[in-house]
């Protein structure tokens, strides 16, 4: 249950052998009015607004009587506007269902403005018919977001920050101006910067080998984490710190009650100790509350708060949750760049760190041969190893921008589309036995959104196993047939074991794993593949989306349709299943 999906199934076995094949986990917005630095750039972006300002259609109308009057000035300004209903090709039911879940989910109509992105910016999903529900592994990129950027390095002559030429002045500006737009965007009040890192998983390392854990510290952390997250709980052994897990529900995330229980009973004394709360699990759908992080601090902990699934669809200010230190990724963000993430947090919890070893960009003068060195004196450069990422910072502030604009609108939208696709999931019935389809595991919005500006209490992603009219279909197979019918999803246990543990209830067995387990062992013992099945929403997403998977889960209850993907999939050669 780490970091493996759904490997290439090996051909002519039976169907107990595949069963227990092991899973490999596959890693598997218009651009707003933004500021940007060179005239071409400027024009490319103002063609991509404009081209949202000249949609075809028949007749001009206003944005919906009811939308949220809080957030009028973030409309782009159109003046026309189609809603996106199904072309007339399309099949009839596609069209009467849509009618139909407008009729369900009136408000889903506040959310216009994202149906002409979809059209802009992410036309190609169309084009290529893909189906993509894996929003949770990585945001699909704003293809003006690409131009832009693209146009920006044609022009710029950018050079390594680490010196003094002309070049290098431009790219620490760039960099200086991201790092202001990221502390912007997450509302910090004064007294925090920002660290450059690969992603989040790189940030939360970077806290976890310089966190000063002691023999009497502490680390607590919840049991549906990610990997990232636990594995900080290694530094923290290694030097004597006690490790503490707060237990996951059923349905993931944990109860307030019991966590703030737990960090009472182990609350630092004499020495420091470090609270980790995931904001979103990307399994369980769970979204804990923020405000245990005021808590935890009022004890004396030190936080830190893991915001990588959190941070695509919520908002979220540090002026009102003061976290000591945030990690994000930006791809999951708005896709585009990869390899850049961010450790967002308190100079005064930088200056507690105690980092192990240094290296290029983080020291002033260093003694050789010797032991003596003397840090930077800019506090962030300490933390930023080698050579930031400083091509591509640019576009962090692009998107940023860019994603300000629509996130307001994001929620509703995804509380319609998310309820919408669990109600219809829920439903379906095999044509042979009447029996479900699907067990949804994850844990499913207790409310649901009526106006833009709000926020929900969950995420927007689905957590399910398939069942047979007498087991658990195998999620190599579900993947086999959503690839064949062009889904992007994702099966395993997303890089979050605990969270996993909880959803299927096998808390049990991963309490027996033992020294060099491997994860085929471990499903020899559960007796089938480990995992979910998971759909995640996200920016782009449309009812059209979720229409397909519920008609691609559908054909799933036709036992004639499964058995002739069975049967297919039992023959697939290696290497070609996936």
């Amino acid at each position: 249950m780490g970091n493996k999906h759904s490997s290439p199934v090996v051909p002519h076995q039976s169907r107990e052998q595949r069963v227990g094949v092991n899973i490999n986990h596959n890693h598997s917005a218009p651009v707003s009015r933004i500021s940007l630095r060179y005239h071409k750039s400027q024009t490319s972006l103002l063609k991509s607004i404009s081209s949202h300002d000249t949609l075809s259609c028949e007749k001009p109308s206003a944005p919906p009587h009811n939308h949220n009057p809080n957030v009028t000035h973030l409309y782009p300004t159109l003046t026309t506007y189609t809603p996106l209903t199904p072309s007339i090709s399309r099949q009839d039911a596609e069209a009467r269902a849509y009618s139909a879940f407008l009729k369900s989910f009136p408000e889903y109509q506040s959310t216009w403005i994202l149906d002409t992105l979809r059209r802009t910016d992410f036309a190609r999903l169309d084009r290529t018919s893909e189906i993509y529900v894996d929003y949770m592994g990585g945001a699909q990129y704003p293809e003006s977001l690409v131009r832009v950027h693209g146009a920006f390095l044609i022009e710029a002559v950018m050079g390594n920050t680490h010196s003094v030429s002309n070049s290098s002045k431009l790219s620490s500006q760039y960099a200086d101006e991201a790092r202001d737009t990221v502390l912007s965007f997450f509302r910090a009040p004064p007294g925090y910067t920002v660290v450059f890192t690969a992603n989040a998983t790189a940030a939360l390392k970077l806290v976890g080998e310089a966190y000063p854990f002691k023999s009497n510290s502490g680390y607590v952390l919840g049991t549906d984490s990610h990997n990232s997250v636990h594995g900080i709980r290694e530094y923290a052994s290694r030097r004597g710190a006690e490790v503490h897990y707060i237990p996951s529900t059923s349905t993931g995330g944990f109860v307030l009650s019991t966590a703030k229980d737990i960090l009472s009973q182990h609350r630092p004394q004499n020495a420091s100790s470090l609270f980790a709360l995931t904001g979103l699990s990307n399994i369980s759908n769970a979204k804990n509350s923020l405000s245990i992080i005021g808590f935890a601090s009022s004890l004396g902990y030190h936080t830190l708060l893991d915001a990588a699934a959190l941070a695509p669809s919520s908002v979220i200010s540090l002026s009102e949750t003061p976290v000591d230190a945030m990690v994000v990724s930006f791809y999951k963000m708005f896709g585009y760049p990869t390899g850049v993430g961010a450790l967002i947090v308190k100079e005064s919890f930088l200056e507690i760190l105690e980092r192990p070893w240094f290296a290029g960009g983080t020291v002033g003068v260093v003694q050789v041969p010797g032991s003596i060195f003397t840090r930077t004196s800019v506090l962030h450069e300490q933390f930023e190893d080698g050579t930031i990422n400083f091509m591509t910072l640019p576009a962090v502030t692009d998107g940023l921008r860019f994603l300000s604009v629509y996130l307001p609108f994001l929620p509703l939208r995804l509380s319609c589309l998310t309820h919408y696709l669990v109600t219809s999931l829920s439903r379906l019935r095999h044509d042979s036995t009447g029996t479900p389809v699907v067990n949804i595991l994850s844990k499913l919005p207790s409310r649901r959104l009526k106006s833009v500006g709000e926020q929900s209490d969950s995420g927007s992603t689905i957590s399910l196993i398939f069942l047979s009219a007498r087991e658990m279909i195998p999620n190599s197979f579900i993947e086999y047939v959503a690839v064949t019918s062009n889904i992007s999803l994702r099966t395993g246990c997303m890089c979050n074991p605990g969270g996993a543990a909880s959803l299927l209830g096998i808390q049990d067995q991963m309490e027996q794993l033992y020294t060099g387990v491997t994860l085929k062992d471990f499903e020899r013992v559960v007796g089938r593949e480990l995992g979910v099945v998971r759909i995640s929403l996200g920016l782009a997403s449309n009812f059209q989306d979720v229409w397909k998977i519920v008609i691609f889960a559908s054909s799933l209850a036709n036992s004639r349709t499964r058995q002739a993907f069975w049967d297919t999939w039992t023959n697939v050669p290696i290497g070609q299943a996936m």
